[in-house]
Parts: C-alpha cells; sequence; structure tokens
C-alpha cells in the first residue's frame, strides 16, 4: 500500500467515522438535551444547507486552491472547540453547524475528486470502503461507551483532528490541489442537465428521515440502542462489499445504473414505514443501502466527472444540491413529518427522484455510456 492510497484510505475512514457519530448518536444526545424533533430536524439541515451554497461562490467569486482547503481545514480545528461550547445552546449550535457545513463541504469533494482521478473506480471503491469501516468502528463502539452525552462529543473531536491531519498530508506540495485548472471560466450549464440534478437533490432529500431519525424511530419501536447499532453496522457492511466489488457493475451503463439504485430505494423506505418493528424486514432495509447510497454513490460522481470538465466543481454541485440543499429540505421535512408515515413519505419523495431521471436524457457524446 503506497502513501497515497494509505493517505487516502485513511481520511475516509475517519471522515466517515466523524459521519457516523454525527447521524447515528448526535439525534440522540440533541434529545437528551432536550431539543424537540423540529429542533433536531433544523440542526441537522444547517450543514447541509451550507454544502448548498457554498459551490456558487467558486463560479465567479472565488478559486479552489491549496489556499481555500487550508482553510476550511482550519475551521473543521475550530468547530471542535465550538461543538463543546455550543451544544447545550440551540442558536449558538446552529452557528457551529454552519461553520462545520461549510468546512467539509469544501474538504470532502476535494478528497473524493482526487481519490477517483488519481486511483481511478477500479481503486477508488477499495480505498472508499475504509470509509465505512470507520463508520461501523463507531457504530459498535460508540454505542457501549455512549454513558453521557460529552463522550458522543469526544469522539466528534478525535475523528474530525484525524481528519483534518491526512487531508493536509494529502494537500502538502500536491500540485492536484493547486488552482491548474484551465477550465475555470468554462461556463457551468445546469439546463440540459436539469432532470438528473433534480433527481439528484430528490434522492438526498429522501434519506432525511434515515440519517436524522432512524435512531430514534426504531428506538420508539422497541429496539435497543445497540440492535440499531447493529442495523446501522449491517447497512454499512453491505456498503463495503459493494464498494470492493462495484468495478464489476461500472462496466454497465451508469445512467441506468442511478435509475436502478433510485427504484431500490423507494422499496427500502417502504419497507421501513410497513413493518418498522419487524427486525428480519429491517435488516432487509438496510441490505439496499449497498445500492441506495455505494453503488448510487460511485456511479452518479463518476456520471458527473464524465459530463463535466471541471471535476472539482461538478463534485462540489454534487454535494451540494444532494447532500446540501437535498439534506437541508430532507431533514426539514423529517422534522415536521416526523410520525408512523415519516418512511412513506421518504418513499413518496424517492419515487419523484426515480420519474425525474427517467426524464433525463444525455447528449449524443454520453450516449454510449448510457
Amino acid at each position: 500500500m503506497n502513501r497515497r492510497f494509505f493517505d487516502i484510505s485513511a481520511f475516509f475512514f475517519f471522515f466517515f467515522a466523524l459521519i457516523g457519530v454525527y447521524v447515528i448518536f448526535l439525534p440522540k444526545i440533541l434529545q437528551n438535551f432536550h431539543y424537540t424533533s423540529v429542533e433536531i430536524g433544523i440542526i441537522f439541515s444547517i450543514a447541509p444547507l451550507m454544502r448548498f451554497i457554498t459551490p456558487f461562490f467558486f463560479l465567479r467569486h472565488f478559486r479552489l486552491d491549496q489556499k481555500v482547503f487550508h482553510i476550511a481545514l482550519g475551521a473543521m480545528l475550530l468547530s471542535v472547540f465550538l461543538f463543546y461550547a455550543t451544544v447545550a445552546h440551540f442558536t449558538l449550535f446552529i452557528l457551529t453547524n454552519v461553520i462545520y457545513g461549510i468546512a467539509s463541504g469544501l474538504v470532502l469533494p476535494y478528497v473524493e475528486t482526487y481519490a477517483l482521478k488519481t486511483l481511478h473506480k477500479e481503486r477508488y471503491g477499495k480505498a472508499r470502503l475504509y470509509g465505512s469501516i470507520g463508520f461501523i468502528f463507531v457504530a459498535l463502539l460508540l454505542a457501549r461507551l455512549l454513558h453521557d452525552n460529552y463522550t458522543g462529543m469526544h469522539f466528534i473531536a478525535v475523528t474530525i483532528l484525524m481528519s483534518v491531519l491526512f487531508a493536509y498530508r494529502l494537500a502538502g506540495n500536491n500540485l492536484d490541489f493547486t488552482d491548474n485548472q484551465a477550465h475555470y471560466e468554462e461556463k457551468f450549464h445546469f439546463g440540459k442537465t436539469a432532470p438528473l440534478w433534480i433527481s439528484i437533490f430528490l434522492m438526498q432529500v429522501s434519506f432525511g428521515a434515515f440519517y436524522s431519525f432512524f435512531t430514534i424511530y426504531e428506538s420508539e419501536h422497541h429496539l435497543s440502542l445497540p440492535t440499531i447499532s447493529y442495523l446501522w453496522t449491517f447497512g454499512v457492511i453491505c456498503e463495503i462489499i459493494l464498494f470492493y466489488y462495484q468495478a464489476h457493475l461500472l462496466t454497465f451503463p451508469l445512467l441506468r445504473l442511478i435509475r436502478f439504485t433510485l427504484f431500490i430505494t423507494i422499496i427500502r423506505w417502504l419497507l421501513l414505514f410497513l413493518y418498522p418493528d419487524n427486525l428480519w424486514i429491517v435488516f432487509i432495509s438496510q441490505s439496499i443501502h449497498a445500492f441506495s447510497f455505494a453503488l448510487y454513490h460511485t456511479a452518479t460522481l463518476s456520471y458527473l466527472t464524465t459530463y463535466y470538465r471541471n471535476h472539482k466543481l461538478a463534485a462540489q454541485f454534487y454535494y451540494g444540491f444532494g447532500f446540501g440543499l437535498g439534506g437541508f429540505a430532507g431533514s426539514l421535512i423529517a422534522g415536521y413529518s416526523y410520525g408512523p408515515y415519516l418512511f412513506l413519505v421518504s418513499a413518496a419523495i424517492a419515487f419523484l427522484a426515480f420519474i425525474a431521471a427517467l426524464f433525463y436524457r444525455p447528449n449524443n457524446d454520453l450516449k454510449h455510456r448510457n
């Protein structure tokens, strides 16, 4: 394993371990601090909203260069202190999530596009699966150690620090992280690909209920926190398997893979709506995560970096429209619609994402890929 592969894999491990703490345990921590479901939805909408807004500044006003990347790393370090200082105060915690959302929304797409460019699709999945391992690590470990609210905050601090360390190692004296792209003046068009961008947005809206409320939802259906951690872990194990073997699947047309993953995601949310207290069926729904996250993510990111010449900006907008605006809207919708019909709403939104993808017709130069 060369240093570049190791640093990329280590970054993914710690960054997605951070995501694991954030989406699995932070909702419960906030509930312990007497946040309402609406307030939890608002908190989880802030960072995605920042990821959506940030890329627009780079169309004309700023450049995605190494200086910006280092500023983003510094902001992530600042958020370590802010997580501790503001978690008990709803309004101040919004500010913390603004800073965290902007910083993480800049750092992750940089590393993702660099990994996809240097490792290619064949090895990218094998590096990216370490992110899934990091997610599993905290899901299993923290479920047993979360005896007080600040244990979770300690895990957030450590994973941020290690993510920043390995991101900095990747960026140091690396020409791929400098402003050497010749395509900044190229206009970034959305018109011809509008149905695809709408589909990307709606897909992540449908995930709002899962990322913000799955732990609470299943807790209220009489599953214990360790059991729920096993469910999270099982879904990510399925994701790891697919990341490892996905190179074979990516020989199929990318757009068809995207549509397939959208369709099976509809089934996933319907299973959670119909059988929330049936452990076996919930495990089946979690197995679909391999397709609705892992395969969808790689197929969509690969497609966009094929379509657009400015790969970094394409990745920024992918995260911005999807995990950003989609995550923002999804968290708010989930917060206001929380109840027995939560995942029926998610299924309906995923269905709209599927319809939007069917309406997308690629340019002639990409038809051989679709």
